[in-house]
């Protein structure tokens, strides 16, 4: 890696000093000509003084070299580069290239398509190629290191990866709901080669949209991360108490830095409790009305826009909005379990070192408890704790009693 940004800043270095010396450069192929752009927004991080001290041997008595274009940083002390710097470098003084370099850079190319490279917004009234060449940050942590991290859970970025040690086998859930699931699996993994199905993709939005909803604690979370983990794809929930705002167009301010962070990028994004964000649109009353149901719109518009899988869930499909409802591609139930599939559940769930009474009937258990997923998983823990702190060497009827009387007490479902 080092040795190829080493390759295309002599190369960098050779054109610039052409241009310096009035010499004649051919029209540059395509690829190359984007190889090159990149490099030119490069370089600064890589070699600070490399334009400084170019632009120092050719002028040593100083001077401004208005043609070169660049700017100061607030804290880089070389030049940085502008579009102006890149026309220069790539077209001279001709009228034609220049303003094929200002068009792609603009927004005719893959570059700029993908968010790689854009020009910094300029003053009004200035000329738009003065504006400073910016290199993505992902892509130059990619070009300059070969991997790109992964962003933080931040107030810019608030969403959190979501990650688990479990496998897709661990799933225990109804034939319908895992059939669904098998959907989004497909589109994962055939999506581009729908890309290339130019009369489809006329009528197909660029992404997936799949709404999972049922009661809590029914494995929805858990579908997703396992999702992720199985293609191999991050997956990020977001915090949907750091989108929201009271303060009018901040949500759509929030959302739009969220999306544009994941947008090119093969992320899934998963909307916990979303009802906060889809829900129904209301009967305009009021101003704060009139901009809620802005604010659902342009959901729903980026929502659409997202190339990637995004997967909403909410405890009540009833809650949604049906303008949404309708642009999901997949509406998934996860159901509360039953006796079937609750003793599935505890079987799976508890430990192998966990050895159970003879007189522990599980089945027994399922059939009478009707508990969640997420339910068993917290009766087990108790239990599992209780055990090793009374050092038992089996789990009794009483203390699974005791673990279960705890979770009902906790949904208020026993006094």
């Amino acid at each position: 890696m080092k040795n190829k940004i080493k390759e295309k800043i002599s190369e960098l270095e050779d054109y610039l000093r052409a241009r310096l010396n009035n010499e004649i450069i051919s029209p540059l192929e395509e690829k190359r000509l984007y190889s090159l752009l990149l490099t030119i927004a490069l370089v600064p991080h890589i070699k600070p003084n490399f334009y400084t001290s170019i632009l120092q041997e050719l002028m040593p008595q100083g001077g401004d070299f208005h043609e070169f274009g660049g700017v100061k940083g607030k804290n880089f002390r070389g030049i940085l580069p502008t579009g102006e710097t890149a026309q220069f470098i790539l077209a001279g003084d001709n009228i034609k290239e220049r303003l094929r370099i200002a068009s792609i850079i603009k927004d005719d190319s893959f570059l700029t398509k993908e968010g790689i490279l854009y020009i910094e917004t300029v003053p009004k009234g200035e000329p738009f190629m003065s504006g400073r060449l910016i290199l993505d940050s992902e892509w130059l942590e990619r070009i300059t290191t070969g991997t790109v991290a992964l962003p933080r859970f931040s107030p810019s970025f608030p969403a959190e990866q979501l990650q688990t040690s479990l496998e897709w086998d661990d799933l225990i859930l109804p034939k319908n709901t895992s059939e669904q699931l098998q959907e989004l699996l497909t589109w994962i993994e055939h999506r581009e080669k729908l890309r290339e199905h130019k009369t489809l993709q006329k009528h197909l939005k660029p992404g997936y949209r799949a709404l999972f909803h049922g009661p809590p604690g029914t494995g929805k979370t858990l579908t997703a991360s396992l999702l992720g983990k199985v293609t191999g794809r991050p997956v990020f929930r977001v915090d949907l108490s750091m989108v929201v705002s009271k303060y009018i167009g901040e949500t759509e301010k929030n959302l739009a830095t969220l999306f544009d962070k994941a947008a090119n990028k093969d992320w899934i994004l998963f909307f916990d409790e979303a009802d906060a964000l889809f829900g129904k649109r209301t009967e305009i009353r009021d101003a704060r009305d009139k901009f809620a149901n802005q604010e659902s719109a342009f959901l729903l518009q980026k929502v659409e826009a997202f190339p990637g899988l995004v997967i909403l869930a909410s405890n009540f499909k009833k809650n949604m909005d049906e303008a949404f409802a309708r642009r999901f591609q997949s509406i998934i139930y996860f159901p509360s379990p039953d006796a079937e599939h609750r003793l599935l559940l505890w079987n799976s769930i508890i430990p192998k070192q966990l050895k159970l009474a003879k007189e522990v009937d599980l089945k027994k258990i399922a059939d009478t408890y009707e508990f969640s997923g997420s339910n068993i998983v917290n009766i087990v823990h108790y239990c599992s704790l209780q055990v090793l702190d009374k050092k038992l060497k089996k789990l009794t009827p009483d203390l699974l009693m005791n673990g279960i009387r705890r979770e009902y007490r906790k949904e208020e479902r026993l006094s």
